[in-house]
């Protein structure tokens, strides 16, 4: 079928299950694709944690046809890449290629995930890379904090675990593990076959039907994902840095009935850019860090939201006053001028996203994962717009009162407890 309102958006449906999403631009000469699967991190097991990674890295290793020098000779051959990307609720595979070399594009696609070889050597070598990758991150504070971020916001769930795993559970992974896996999430049914530029829906259709024919049906039962639960905590990690590196968070909305627009929107207000509050209080006014942003990050069924920045310990107490004190005023008195204004941020970086094919491309493949469809950006124009003045505030009020959660890396000797910032977060000015 096509979109409602967008005659170059096709959504087919194959018999296995497959999803198969195109939108034609007629100005553009490549083609951006790619295969999602609506599994990522939070769909591991325990003892599977960095699993769904690791398969990112060994999916170009070599298949039942190519080794992995042929999977890269025969894309860039024709000046294309290949990459790929785990998230915490999907991973996917994608390419860009002349429009005229989708064929080929398809064709190695479809190979390395229906026909990956996962040979012992590789699977070691692989296993030595992410090692590496993890302990860049354990080197790197500012990613580091916002991985302790998620753990202390998601205790002891799937959703909190780092996306790349520990030592221990990428050195114990096996090729039957992996298998395993697998089976249980890349199938037909959970996967989009996306396609954004010089691309034909039809001839996108038939490639679909034939070089991805091999892939599994549905399960009678799939697995169901754990519920994502915002409790909030602590997460301190002391180390020798020059500045401490933070974030305070506080428990979001998911991406349901367009329920997470208005904080989205506040986001934008508080901490969204050069004229956001924090920014012209924390920055301006006071000095007190180079950056500081504030964000909402929406999940299937959860989400959280955030406040991050740098800066030195001496002032760290008082950062975190200044920014609870403008998250609280906000909550209160934001203005139409301020909504007016991040509304009209947020439209200029959706459509700068969609006027490019790999922008919509990793667009609708994750509302067709999601939602089952793909929304027209009319469509999410009219949600931002209906949200209200009362809506942003009562988003922003939301946040107060609950347990916080703060997760900080450097000297931290000056940081306050989870639960001082409970009664700091509800402190009337």
């Amino acid at each position: 079928m096509r979109g409602a309102h967008d005659p170059d958006v096709g959504l087919t449906t194959l018999p296995s299950g497959l999803r198969v999403v195109s939108q034609r631009m007629a100005h553009a000469a490549t083609v951006s694709l790619g295969i999602w699967i609506g599994a990522g991190s939070r769909d591991e097991l325990p003892h599977e944690h960095g699993l769904a990674h690791l398969l990112e890295h060994m999916a170009f290793k070599g298949t039942a046809r190519r080794n992995a020098l042929e999977i890269a000779e025969a894309i860039e051959s024709v000046g294309g890449d290949l990459n790929a990307a785990t998230s915490v609720e999907y991973t996917c595979y994608t390419a860009r290629v002349l429009g005229a070399d989708l064929p080929l594009a398809v064709d190695i696609l479809a190979d390395i995930l229906t026909a990956s070889s996962l040979t012992p050597e590789e699977l070691k070598r692989e296993k030595g890379v992410i090692l590496q990758e993890i302990g860049a991150v354990q080197d790197t504070p500012d990613d580091l904090v916002y991985d302790r971020f998620l753990q202390a916001a998601f205790p002891d769930q799937p959703l909190g675990r780092p996306i790349l795993g520990t030592a221990k559970t990428v050195k114990s992974f096996t090729p039957e593990a992996i298998r395993a896996y697998l089976a249980r999430h890349y199938h037909a049914g959970n996967m989009v076959l996306a396609a954004s530029g010089a691309v034909d829906h039809a001839e996108l259709v038939k490639l679909a039907e034939t070089h991805l024919a091999a892939l599994p049906a549905s399960p009678a039962t799939p697995p169901e994902r754990e519920s994502g639960r915002y409790l909030g905590g602590e997460a301190r990690v002391t180390s020798d840095e020059e500045q401490v590196h933070l974030v305070l968070g506080f428990p979001g909305q998911a991406f349901k009935d367009g329920a997470h627009y208005p904080l989205q929107i506040f986001s934008a207000v508080l901490g969204g850019g050069l004229s956001s509050r924090l920014f012209q209080e924390v920055r301006e006014q006071r000095g007190l860090a180079y950056a500081i942003d504030a964000f909402h990050w929406p999940f299937s069924d959860c989400g959280v939201f955030g406040i991050g920045a740098g800066t030195a310990p001496e002032d760290v107490g008082e950062l975190i006053e200044v920014a609870l004190s403008c998250l609280r005023q906000a909550a209160e008195d934001t203005s139409e001028a301020e909504v007016a204004r991040a509304r009209a941020q947020m439209k200029v970086g959706l459509l700068a996203s969609l006027e490019s094919p790999g922008g919509k491309l990793e667009q609708m493949a994750r509302q067709v994962l999601l939602f089952g469809r793909a929304i027209p950006r009319e469509e999410l124009a009219a949600r931002l717009d209906a949200v209200t003045l009362e809506d942003v505030r009562a988003a922003g009020r939301s946040l107060l009162g609950h347990q916080p959660t703060i997760a900080a890396v450097g000297p931290l000797k000056g940081l306050p407890t989870a639960t001082r910032l409970k009664q700091a977060a509800r402190a009337a000015d």
